[in-house]
């Protein structure tokens, strides 16, 4: 009873923008709107190319697809808060849309890293054996792979957002981002929460370490394969097929590392900065991974200018 008599007392959360920042808002609100516009734009294009042009239709750039679809669905689950909060100053959230955000905004995040995995077996199996890659990766291995890294990632986030339906909530009710997070969430329970303080880090965190390492591995019998091959052209012409995918490995694991040690060990650095961190760890890599594939591959690239050439000779 007194446990529904908590929870009945704060039926809502309050989003918070950049604390002490307020009447800055306006103006941080419009950099944010052009990188939403365009992470909107970029990844877009990218997939309405690997769609329309028949030369993309390979396993690289399904993935690569996919690698989009995740960004985003990253940036649609968490921008229309943030813009909200700091445009209209609507900060309040009920219980039900701040847990299903929580949940898009983890899973997708587990998402991207097993994309960023099936990315880099694609290349393994490109380069270490090339006669047999069309057959290893056929359409529907590629569909069950997407499969697989959707599946993983939303069984292994649903444990702790459901508990989060369970907590009493009796504290401020005030999150500390314009978006819900798991972790900010949990502070604001008054129940037992080691469950949920535990298994993100024994369960989450270990598979996406684990997958960086499995790529880490995957790129050492890479660099070994291309080793062995005798033209100094050819070694080139396979490592550049590598770089875009490389550029966003790093691109992630950069800011999921800087993330982690900025909320493990910068107690002391200004709230804000944490929040900024928040903000490039969610809307960097969907802004940079288009931009790194449009430089980088020769194939999108003739897709983009074959794009703007029927755009210009239409008008």
């Amino acid at each position: 009873m007194l446990a529904m008599r908590l929870n009945n007392t704060a039926s809502t959360f309050q989003l918070t923008g950049f604390p002490g920042m307020e009447k800055a808002h306006h103006w941080i609100f419009i950099p944010l709107l052009v990188v939403y516009i365009s992470i909107l734009l970029g990844n877009g294009t990218l997939l309405f190319l690997i769609r329309n042009d028949h030369n993309l239709h390979e396993p690289m750039y399904y993935f690569l697809a996919m690698l989009a679809a995740t960004d985003l669905g990253v940036t649609l689950t968490t921008m229309p808060t943030v813009l909200g909060v700091l445009w209209l100053n609507h900060r309040e959230i009920g219980h039900g849309a701040c847990f299903s955000q929580a949940y898009f905004i983890h899973t997708l995040s587990v998402v991207e890293s097993g994309v960023l995995l099936a990315m880099a077996y694609d290349r393994f199996i490109a380069i270490h054996n090339p006669l047999r890659y069309t057959s290893i990766l056929t359409n529907i291995q590629v569909m069950k792979i997407g499969v697989g890294v959707l599946t993983r990632a939303g069984l292994s986030i649903m444990p702790i957002v459901v508990h989060l339906h369970w907590f009493p909530y009796c504290q401020s009710c005030v999150l500390s981002h314009a978006f819900c997070l798991h972790q900010d969430i949990i502070k604001l329970a008054c129940a037992d929460i080691t469950f949920n303080r535990l298994y993100p880090v024994v369960a989450v965190f270990a598979m996406v370490l684990l997958d960086f390492l499995i790529i880490f591995f995957s790129y050492i019998l890479i660099l070994k394969t291309v080793m062995g091959i005798a033209s100094g052209e050819e070694r080139a012409k396979a490592l550049n097929t590598c770089i875009s995918h490389i550029c966003c490995i790093l691109v992630f694991y950069v800011t999921v590392v800087g993330l982690t040690f900025i909320h493990r060990f910068g107690k002391h650095i200004p709230h804000v900065v944490h929040i900024t961190m928040s903000y490039i760890h969610f809307l960097f890599p969907p802004f940079m991974n288009p931009v790194i594939y449009s430089i980088k591959t020769k194939q999108i690239q003739s897709g983009i200018l074959h794009l703007f050439s029927l755009s210009h000779c239409k008008a």
